[in-house]
């Protein structure tokens, strides 16, 4: 096997669990954000200094795992272009 085909095999494997990372992670958002939208809605009913505090760390939650899901993304998008350039490598070896 040669080291296109290892790296290949290498960047595959990455690229599937960085998949299967995202598939978790979008439904974990899911439910961030529906729990910072009862929240907003919650303060803005009460108008409660609690019920504001709870909404604005339900938000804080919510957007750090929008940040981690675009930054998984990314790098999805990075291994896809990597796996891409492989392959050009390895049709052009054969």
């Amino acid at each position: 096997m040669s080291q296109v085909e290892r790296r290949l095999r290498e960047v595959s494997s990455r690229l599937r669990r960085a998949r299967e990372e995202l598939a978790v992670l979008v439904e974990q958002l899911a439910a961030l954000e529906d729990a910072a939208e009862d929240a907003r809605v919650r303060a803005l009913v009460s108008e409660a200094p609690a019920d504001r505090k709870e909404e604005r760390e339900a938000r804080r939650h919510s957007d750090t795992m929008a940040r981690s899901r675009d930054t998984l993304t990314a790098e999805i998008d990075r291994l896809l272009k990597l796996q891409d350039v492989l392959l050009d490598q390895l049709v052009v070896d054969r």
